[in-house]
């Protein structure tokens, strides 16, 4: 007997290595999947003035049959599911993937938020859910309607620090008391329970939807390099980290129109861009093209005065909307384009897209590099009919992913951002 247990036990010793081993190669290959995603989207294509400037350097897969009323017919259907493969494949990276980690993760991602802090101060609660930071406040209301919250910090995946700098900065709390009071707060967090030593904090995370949040986590050094940060400001300039960080969607809510949408052909105009100049390329775009007879370029907002509504409406008669940085690379005007269904033309010279990683934008936005701002209408207008029906059709269909709702609703932004979580958590353990 002793012997036919030892002439087995080699065989079962090299089953089981060969098990792990499968195992090791699956999760090594998932990581660099998911790594090689995230490095790709790190930098805008080039797009090279050349004599045929195109957005498009990957060809895009053009269905000649699409046309006005199919277009109709497939918005009309409910959004909710995902389901047609069809619908995946033309604006996701890959579909597959994203089908199978969603519903993986509305199966099983929990998030313990902790309860201290005193929730009418700057804890717990949102400042409001209007304006354009309101993404930050949205996700704070929108993770307690949720089902991803467990009361049971050893069930959780991540840990939630629930602290709000822009509620901060509507109370007058100044930069100085604002590091403060987040370094008082997170170090009594990291005092009274376990988990963050457990991993230096890689299964922590915070939401800020404001430049103010980066100054205010400034005093702990710790919290930037090694927690989850979902801010909507994704720069280098600003410690933004694209493999661990989330670009959190900047949306101005409520919208004042509906949503844009199987309207080409009222789009007549070619380009539009009204703005303060607060930024070099903002102020480069309004000098090159502010006269110009096709492109409908303004270097200042739209007086109100003169018209109810006629900033927004600008979005109804445009084929394309220049979504230039400002004060940030960000800008709230990227989901007002989304939603207007006018085509998103993002001049920057980097830019960690919100969903980058998941959405292919190149399917429904024009990207363009800072140079090339003395070609954009040479650029817009190389791109045919047939493409810019195949990006507004693409750009109809992602338009839930930047919406907010309450209570949230599936695959809008509030899932999306936390399947974002989802896919970080698993790669980011120390």
């Amino acid at each position: 007997m002793s012997a036919a247990k030892a002439s087995q036990s080699p065989t079962s010793l090299a089953t089981v290595c060969t098990l792990q081993g499968s195992l090791l190669t699956l999760a090594v290959l998932t990581l660099v999947s998911f790594s090689y995603i995230s490095l790709k989207s790190l930098h805008s294509p080039s797009l090279e003035s050349s004599t045929n400037p195109s957005p498009f350097q990957r060809p895009l897969v053009i269905n000649s049959a699409v046309n006005d009323t199919e277009i109709s017919t497939s918005v009309e259907e409910p959004v909710a599911s995902l389901s047609s493969e069809e619908e995946l494949s033309d604006v996701y990276h890959s579909p597959d993937v994203f089908r199978l980690n969603y519903a993986e993760m509305e199966k099983k991602f929990k998030v313990y938020i902790y309860p201290d802090g005193d929730p009418k101060t700057f804890y717990q609660t949102p400042r409001k859910l209007t304006g354009k930071y309101a993404s930050e406040g949205y996700f704070f209301q929108n993770i307690r309607e949720s089902k991803f919250v467990t009361d049971d910090p050893d069930q959780a995946h991540l840990f939630f620090i629930p602290i709000s700098c822009h509620k901060m900065r509507g109370k007058g709390t100044s930069y100085e008391n604002m590091t403060i009071i987040v370094q008082n707060y997170v170090e009594s967090l990291i005092a009274k329970y376990p988990y963050w030593n457990r991993t230096l904090g890689a299964d922590h995370f915070f939401v800020t939807c404001h430049d103010v949040g980066v100054r205010a986590t400034e005093g702990l050094p710790f919290l930037i390099k090694n927690s989850i940060r979902a801010v909507c400001s994704p720069s280098y300039d600003v410690g933004y980290i694209p493999h661990k960080d989330v670009a959190l969607p900047q949306v101005l809510q409520p919208f004042a129109l509906p949503a844009g949408g199987n309207d080409v052909e009222n789009r007549t105009s070619l380009g539009f861009w009204a703005g303060h100049r607060n930024s070099k390329i903002r102020v480069i775009l309004a000098r090159v093209w502010e006269n110009d007879t096709e492109l409908d370029i303004s270097n200042n907002r739209i007086n109100r005065a003169t018209g109810h509504l006629l900033y927004q409406k600008r979005f109804y008669r445009n084929k394309f909307c220049i979504c230039p940085g400002g004060s940030q690379v960000n800008s709230a005007r990227i989901a007002d384009s989304i939603h207007y269904g006018c085509i998103p033309v993002i001049l920057s010279n980097y830019y960690d897209l919100p969903f980058n990683d998941i959405l292919d934008w190149h399917k429904f936005a024009v990207i363009v590099r800072e140079k090339d701002v003395y070609e954009l209408k040479k650029i817009l207008k190389s791109i045919t009919q047939e493409e810019f029906v195949t990006l507004h059709y693409n750009l109809v269909k992602i338009q839930k992913h930047y919406q907010w709702n309450s209570p949230p609703v599936k695959y809008d932004a509030f899932h999306m951002v936390m399947y974002e979580l989802w896919l970080r958590h698993r790669v980011l353990k120390y």
